[in-house]
């Protein structure tokens, strides 16, 4: 393995096992499985397709310094970012689409900027993925986005229920994943 994919392979690693340990403080909720499961097996068909069809076929890391450089700095950049967040929500965060238990609705920090800023930063960390080690990993990046988009809509209309007045008027406020675009 080289130095960049090593590098990755940590960040990644680290991230994930950060937020596993994170997610034993939490508040207690439940989940609507029978909603998060179409999506999931159509992701999972879709990413079984394009195996089948040979997508990552003779896959392997060809990268200059400057990709790399730029690759890492989206990578540090997109996981400080959901980390903030996710620090930042404390004891009110939960999986996706996860429905809590005395819900408080969070609209400061990087919320402000947007309103799914862990999905927001988990998606920069993958395009850089994709920058500094093969354009192939956008077709990740890709079938997450598309499972953000639909986990974030489903939770958005959950938070429209739970906050009827105060969710409509930060939701117009402030995009869904990209700051001042989308």
């Amino acid at each position: 393995m080289r130095a960049v994919e090593f590098v990755f392979a940590v960040g990644w690693t680290a991230f994930w096992l950060y937020w596993i340990l994170a997610a034993f403080s939490t508040k207690r909720g439940h989940r609507r499985w029978s909603r998060e499961v179409r999506i999931r097996v159509v992701i999972i068909v879709f990413a079984i397709l394009l195996v089948r069809l040979g997508v990552f076929h003779g896959y392997a890391v060809h990268t200059s310094p400057w990709r790399a450089g730029v690759g890492l700095v989206l990578l540090g950049v997109g996981l400080a970012f959901a980390v903030w967040a996710r620090a930042h929500l404390g004891r009110n965060w939960g999986t996706p689409m996860t429905q809590k238990e005395e819900p408080e609705l969070v609209t400061s920090g990087p919320y402000h900027l947007v309103r799914h800023p862990i999905y927001s930063g988990i998606l920069v960390a993958g395009v850089g993925t994709a920058v500094a080690l093969s354009w192939l990993w956008l077709a990740a990046v890709l079938l997450a986005g598309v499972y953000f988009i639909y986990a974030a809509t489903v939770e958005e209309r959950y938070l429209t229920e739970q906050f009827p007045d105060d969710y409509p008027t930060y939701k117009r406020s402030t995009k869904m994943l990209v700051p001042y675009v989308f």
